[in-house]
């Protein structure tokens, strides 16, 4: 018996009990279906963080109070922290020597930008940095100057919109020159940035930066609570760069040599492998609750071949009197078991790519096939096929001819 009519006559007896096989499908389909939309979410969220990522420069290091993932309850400690201010950062910037490109990290508000009788809504983010700030947050300015060290020196009312500020109230003239109201206080705009888009439906471009030194003339507080940011001179040189900056910062803050940081350094690495421990525990639970469904749909699926057999006891003796092999037996009982179960596994599979890839949609990047979903669709469901269809098909296959004939 060849393969093709194998699986022709598991087709027919599929057919033949419609409700049983649809039934038994369902229990495979979930079970899949379980693996590959969590598989393929996690893919989603791991391309995702893996584009964005150039948000920030391989070669960036940034110093923060706590740090930038937490997983799990938060340390008491960390709430003990001092806070790490401007004057942390120009000391910083005054001592070190490798490290280059410093700029502060603030949000001073979010608040309407007004120009004119335009205004937008009350969520621009009003952030203060330095020239160095674009750079390390990879923006590029589209048209006008970027920040000197004047404007920084003597706060000057300076600012540079975002794509989304200009296109909100800047209707019919051109941003540069302007003056735009930001918290009843005047700025005159000196740059654009390019559009760099959104993730998680917040907007990178709803942004107005500003010298950080007006920042705190405007908002006060020498002594908030800030991020800051810097570069290695090359990539070669991060370890040693970050040395350099552990080293200052310990001493500008005062840690004694017996205790531990009291303040996080974040580069790109360090995101990565955190990001890799959370998605290797989504992908492990997406695994054990989908081999749990997929172990109950394989028990399933040999007690219905199971009861196949003895419904078709008559029909394996018609076959055997015929001079039909007990591989033959074997082969049709394994075929249909294997086809369903690959059956089960396309149509999970399908599903669980297409619902997965709606995590594609609600965060706005492209949608992913994960390799592993399509290896485990089709090998993974071979091995349950076979598994859990070989104590049925050899139970068949040793049915005496003559005492199947006879059964009713």
């Amino acid at each position: 018996m060849n393969i093709k009519e194998t699986f022709s006559q598991a087709s027919n007896s599929l057919k033949a009990n419609k409700i049983r096989s649809a039934l038994t499908l369902l229990a495979l389909v979930i079970g899949v279906f379980s693996v590959i939309v969590s598989t393929t979410a996690v893919a989603v969220l791991d391309n995702f963080f893996t584009n964005t990522m150039s948000i920030l420069g391989s070669d960036v290091i940034t110093v923060q109070r706590n740090p930038a993932v937490q997983m799990g309850p938060r340390d008491a400690s960390l709430r003990n922290r001092k806070r790490i201010n401007f004057d942390d950062a120009e000391e910083l910037e005054e001592r070190m020597n490798i490290g280059e490109g410093l700029s502060p990290l603030e949000t001073f508000s979010f608040t309407k930008v007004e120009f004119k009788d335009e205004e937008t809504e009350p969520n621009v983010r009003i952030r203060g940095g330095n020239k160095e700030y674009f750079a390390n947050n990879a923006y590029e300015i589209e048209d006008g100057r970027n920040f000197n060290d004047e404007d920084i020196q003597y706060a000057r009312q300076v600012a540079i919109i975002g794509k989304d500020v200009q296109t909100e109230i800047f209707k019919t003239e051109y941003p540069l020159q302007k003056v735009i109201r930001i918290d009843g206080r005047p700025y005159t705009v000196i740059a654009i940035l390019e559009k760099k888009g959104q993730i998680f439906g917040q907007s990178f471009d709803n942004m107005v930066v500003i010298p950080y030194t007006a920042g705190i003339n405007a908002y006060g507080g020498r002594n908030r609570d800030i991020a800051i940011q810097l570069r290695a001179p090359q990539i070669t040189k991060m370890e040693e760069t970050i040395d350099e900056v552990v080293g200052i910062m310990r001493v500008i803050r005062g840690v004694n040599p017996v205790d531990e940081n009291d303040f996080e350094i974040t580069t790109n690495d360090s995101l990565s492998g955190t990001f890799d421990t959370f998605t290797g525990i989504l992908y492990l639970a997406g695994f054990l609750v989908g081999g749990i469904t997929l172990l109950g749909a394989g028990i399933g699926v040999m007690n219905i071949m199971l009861v196949s057999v003895t419904e078709r006891t008559r029909e394996i003796g018609v076959r055997k009197a015929v001079g039909a092999t007990r591989k033959a037996i074997v082969n049709q009982f394994l075929a249909e078991t294997i086809f369903i179960c690959q059956l089960g596994g396309l149509v999970g599979l399908i599903a669980g790519v297409g619902v997965g890839n709606l995590m594609a949609v609600w965060i706005e990047t492209e949608a992913v096939i994960p390799p592993s979903s399509l290896f485990f669709s089709f090998f993974g469901m071979l091995v349950i096929g076979l598994v859990f269809g070989v104590y049925p098909a050899f139970k068949a296959s040793k049915l005496d001819p003559i005492e199947s004939l006879r059964y009713e």
